[in-house]
């Protein structure tokens, strides 16, 4: 079954499936479109906690409280975030964007939720 389905680009399980349109690693979760090809290049799909695509200028909200280092209060659960910006940040840190009463930072995409 698996014969014609190629090995995952990141840690080259021989596992893949296939999940509508992209190509999915059960060993470490890596989703690849086929079209990309074996060297992974293509574009980054990068997925909120439910998983929705984002992109550039979506309006996102955090599911979670976070702590944030210097404040007394973090960022609380349903704050609103507008016009992020996707990044190859550090850390898992792939969205760039500014939140009101704290200023620039990086969050995760597993801590927010497309509006």
């Amino acid at each position: 079954m698996n014969d014609t389905l190629p090995p995952c680009p990141e840690c080259s399980g021989t596992y893949a499936y296939e999940m509508g349109a992209l190509l999915v690693c059960p060993e470490c979760g890596h989703e690849w479109s086929p079209a990309a090809g074996a060297d992974g290049e293509g574009e980054k799909v990068i997925r909120d906690s439910v998983g929705n695509v984002l992109a550039d200028g979506d309006t996102v909200t955090v599911v979670k409280s976070l702590k944030v280092k210097g404040s007394p209060s973090g960022i609380k659960a349903g704050t609103k975030v507008r016009g992020i910006r996707l990044v190859d940040g550090v850390d898992g840190h792939d969205i760039d964007c500014r939140i009101d009463g704290f200023g620039a930072m990086q969050l995760k995409s597993s801590v927010v939720k497309k509006v």
